[in-house]
């Protein structure tokens, strides 16, 4: 007798046939990446745009995926000269994406290997440009004299011209992650610094002895000009008592018994008005004012 087929097998044989059949002929795009669909190796089509697409099964069509998204790759510790014949030692680090999927496919063809060719490529002008410059350009108390801003956009402007022409890639930053000097070159470096310091210290100690020899200067003329203010004050102030002095003087010549009299009652106020207690001979002025109440209606005509 002839076994039925199972519906249920043929079900679930079927089920794992559409399964691969789909897997073979349907593919997806992530976002942040882009696929290059090849035909017999050759490729046909460039998709940037993340989703689902199609594709025929291999061998006659393959899909190689890349990722779009900036990566980040940094040389080993490598030895350059500086113009002034100075050895450094630099690691950089490289900022970069594929910009050309097609032309990345066609040149490198994966990550591993685009980051060799990167390697190889900075290498070139990182030596070039940092032997154009002097090690004082690279380490220095004076930000003027600092050029590596300079450099590494000058590394990398060059870099991205040919890593784009030739691989498709866009370098996006180069930077000097780290940067050490032999021994030599580091007591150099040290000795260098010393004397900038000491070099900026007497353009600050200069600086300071000038602007203090302005405020002294400065000083010492607004004290003149305040003490000759106070002399003419002082001379007018003077001139306006002489002045003063001269008109009572006029008025005490006319009569000088009530001038002496006026004088003895200020000194007579001045010594007792403390409530002070004097013992003096009753003929010594002022004194003669409290005793003597005939002196005045003697001399000025009404009693006190």
């Amino acid at each position: 007798m002839k076994k039925k087929l199972n519906p249920y097998s043929f079900s679930l044989g079927f089920l794992l046939f559409l399964i691969l059949f789909i897997y073979l002929i349907a593919f997806q795009v992530p976002l942040g990446k882009t696929a290059v669909v090849t035909t017999f190796g050759k490729p046909v089509r460039v998709i940037e745009k993340p989703g689902l697409y199609w594709k025929a099964p291999w061998p006659i069509q393959e899909v190689y995926i890349f990722d779009t998204r900036i990566q980040v790759l940094e040389t080993k510790m490598e030895e350059t000269y500086t113009s002034d014949g100075k050895n450094i030692i630099l690691t950089v680090g490289i900022f970069w994406r594929i910009k050309d999927p097609l032309k990345f496919f066609t040149s490198v063809g994966d990550k591993e290997s685009a980051e060799k060719k990167l390697v190889s490529l900075v290498r070139n002008y990182k030596n070039g440009i940092i032997g154009t410059y002097k090690l004082a350009n690279l380490i220095n108390v004076d930000e003027e004299l600092l050029k590596i801003d300079e450099m590494q956009e000058k590394i990398k402007e060059l870099s991205t011209k040919e890593a784009e022409r030739i691989y498709g890639v866009e370098i996006l930053e180069i930077l000097f992650t780290r940067m050490q000097f032999p021994q030599d070159v580091t007591e150099d470096v040290f000795e260098r610094m010393r004397k900038e310091r000491e070099r900026i210290a007497q353009k600050y100690l200069a600086e300071g002895e000038g602007m203090a020899s302005y405020i002294k200067a400065k000083a010492d003329a607004e004290k003149e000009k305040i003490l000759a203010e106070a002399r003419a004050k002082a001379m007018k102030i003077r001139g306006e008592g002489d002045a003063a002095a001269a008109r009572y003087y006029n008025i005490f010549t006319k009569n000088e018994e009530l001038a002496i009299f006026l004088r003895k009652l200020r000194a007579l106020e001045n010594t007792l008005k403390n409530n002070s207690t004097v013992i003096l001979d009753s003929r010594t002025p002022p004194y003669d004012l409290l005793i003597d109440k005939k002196y005045l209606e003697k001399k000025y005509g009404r009693k006190k």
